[in-house]
């Protein structure tokens, strides 16, 4: 599955840290592992539930919400400087990772996509940070997961974790009808 996953992400590379990139890729195939899906799916599987029959698959969000954190990074480095500290690693894993919990929130059935059981229990950013738990990575990738969504929204957010959670809004909200 690693070298699938490799080819259908290629943003995994961008991981400067091999033992990290190494993880990131664990936890990605973990969540596929344990909600019972297959590299294949992931062009298929929507990204959101919350927008009726939309077009956008859950293997485009992952690469596009990751492409303009990139993008952020690359824009505000060269300006900020040491000013503004990005850690490159943890923001393209947090990325890559942060809606890896769809993978055990959603499942198809005889009507298409809907909510597991998993999933009518837990949101995906609390069933992300037990995935990247049992992968070995560290809190910084957890946090950013927790806090991509409005659960983070009463607390702080690392630097990563802002740019992060404002990249998946870009990439949501202009598609809302």
């Amino acid at each position: 599955m690693k070298e699938e996953l490799l080819k259908l992400i290629p943003e995994f590379n961008e991981i400067r840290n091999a033992d990290l990139r190494e993880k990131t890729v664990k936890a990605f195939s973990l969540a596929m592992e344990k909600g019972g899906w297959r590299p294949e799916d992931l062009g298929k599987i929507p990204f959101t539930l919350l927008i009726k029959d939309t077009t956008i698959s859950f293997l485009e969000h992952t690469r596009a919400v990751t492409g303009v954190c990139m993008g952020m990074a690359r824009a505000m480095t060269p300006i900020f400087g040491d000013r503004l500290p990005i850690d490159w690693d943890f923001l393209v894993s947090g990325a890559i990772l942060h809606d890896v919990g769809k993978l055990l929130e959603y499942k198809r059935d005889a009507n298409g996509y809907c909510k597991s059981s998993s999933g009518k229990l837990l949101r995906h950013p609390f069933s992300g940070v037990q995935i990247a738990t049992l992968a070995g990575l560290p809190d910084e990738i957890s946090h950013i997961i927790a806090n991509h969504s409005h659960e983070g929204d009463h607390g702080r957010r690392t630097t990563e974790g802002v740019l992060l959670h404002h990249a998946d809004f870009t990439t949501f909200e202009p598609l809302k009808p």
